[in-house]
């Protein structure tokens, strides 16, 4: 019988990483009251055009609203009411760059999940990932919203190339770019696997078969989380880092 509700541990962390001056990444767990968990991770853009202030204003617009609604009716309402606030936070950010100068150029990818008793909303804007761990192994949920991913995808490079081309950080979609932003958002059923959010910070650090490797020991998730942070860094730490690990409990 499936669970109509998951209850579970998580922890979020960031970094600034060895090479950056500044941190322009952004994580968050929100619970409402319905016991509705939503995760986000917002790698920001722009460098000195507020970079972070572009990913923690969107993430502090979205939970905010969040935690307002005390439940949702069903998964769709739910996806509705996910689509109708991140445009919301799209506004807000690209009304601020477009007025400011200070800010004009500034945006941030969002990565983000909602768990609705056995349902999982997910959502992407950019290159920040979103994955779970299902059959022993770390499956990528969202595709990159990259220039290089749709040379790819067009045949113009290889997978091998995707790695090193001087292109390889221009996103094709953001929040707060422009007027209007496009959502890549997905339901899917949840049966209680592991979920993992990162930056790209993360994943170009770290290989996927490590990230694996810590998520399936034994370690608490708080534990897990600054395994990850470290092993980023000692592997180069090139780029800021955030991440969320999410455990469901079996009762």
């Amino acid at each position: 019988m499936k669970k109509s509700k998951f209850i579970g541990d998580f922890s979020y962390k960031k970094d600034i990483g060895k090479i950056r001056i500044a941190n322009e990444d952004e994580c968050k767990v929100v619970v409402n009251g319905a016991g509705n968990v939503l995760m986000m991770v917002a790698d920001g853009m722009g460098g000195h055009n507020k970079g972070d202030f572009a990913s923690e204003k969107t993430i502090e617009i979205i939970s905010e609203i969040f935690k307002e609604k005390k439940g949702f009716i069903n998964t769709f309402f739910a996806a509705q009411r996910i689509q109708k606030v991140i445009k919301i936070a799209n506004s807000r950010i690209y009304n601020i760059q477009d007025k400011d100068e200070d800010y004009r150029g500034m945006g941030t990818t969002l990565a983000l999940v909602l768990l609705i008793k056995n349902k999982m909303i997910t959502v992407n804007c950019g290159d920040s990932r979103i994955y779970w761990v299902k059959n022993n192994d770390l499956v990528q949920l969202t595709e990159d919203q990259t220039y290089v991913n749709f040379l790819l995808h067009s045949g113009q490079i290889t997978e091998d190339e995707v790695a090193t081309h001087p292109q390889r950080h221009i996103l094709t979609n953001a929040i707060g770019l422009f007027p209007s932003v496009s959502i890549d958002i997905k339901i899917h059923n949840y049966n209680g696997e592991k979920i993992f959010l990162c930056s790209d910070g993360v994943y170009n650090n770290i290989k996927k078969k490590d990230i694996l490797n810590v998520l399936n020991t034994k370690l608490s998730v708080e534990d897990k989380a600054q395994s990850l942070i470290s092993l980023g860094n000692y592997n180069g730490g090139s780029d800021n880092m955030s991440l969320i690990i999410w455990e469901a409990i079996n009762d």
